[in-house]
Formats: C-alpha cells, sequence, structure tokens
C-alpha cells in the first residue's frame, strides 16, 4: 500500500488489493457478467441513440459486481474508495478471463 495514509498511488500497486478483494471465483464471474451486459448495453445505447440504455448499463453493471462483494466475499466494493481504477480493473480482469489468461 502507499506510504501515506494507507492510500494505494497507482495502478500496479490497485491490482493486487483488487484481486485480494475478488478472491472467490463466483464473485469474479459476476464481475464479468456485470461488465460484459453494461458494456453490451452502453454499446447499444449509442448504437441505437436510446440513451436511457446507458442508465441500464451502468445500474445493471455494477448490480452484478456489488452483489457479489455484499453477498459472496462479505467486503465492500473497491469502487467506493478508488473508483477509476476500480473500472479499469474491472475490465482487465474481464480480459484476462475471456482470453484465458491467469488472473
Amino acid at each position: 500500500m502507499g506510504a501515506e495514509a494507507g492510500r494505494i498511488r497507482s495502478f500496479k500497486e490497485f491490482w493486487p488489493y483488487y484481486l485480494a478483494e475478488h478472491s472467490k471465483p463466483m464473485t469474479r464471474i459476476m464481475h464479468l457478467i456485470g461488465t460484459l451486459l453494461g458494456t453490451t448495453l452502453l454499446i447499444l445505447a449509442f448504437a441505437l441513440s436510446n440513451y436511457l440504455l446507458i442508465l441500464i448499463g451502468l445500474i445493471s453493471g455494477y448490480a452484478f459486481a456489488w452483489l457479489s462483494h455484499f453477498a459472496i466475499e462479505k467486503n465492500k466494493p473497491a469502487t467506493f474508495k478508488y473508483p477509476l481504477w476500480s473500472f479499469l480493473a474491472d475490465y482487465k480482469m474481464a480480459f484476462m478471463t475471456i482470453t484465458g489468461r491467469k488472473i
């Protein structure tokens, strides 16, 4: 962790923390579902000019992720403290899963 007040200061430093907060396979699966569903809805929102789908995409993506934290991991989502890095890490984890890379 970062030197000052335990604050993480880089994505490189954040990644191991993120993985520790997503240690259970079902949590990772739920995140993958949420990320794919949310991304699909965001793409459709722009393709169809239906901007309500942006809101639905964000809600559905975070719903799967947060449900997995509260019900499976029993921890607080990293999004609350590190929103940007958490968002990026969700995509990194999804990409690694889809491409069969070890997480």
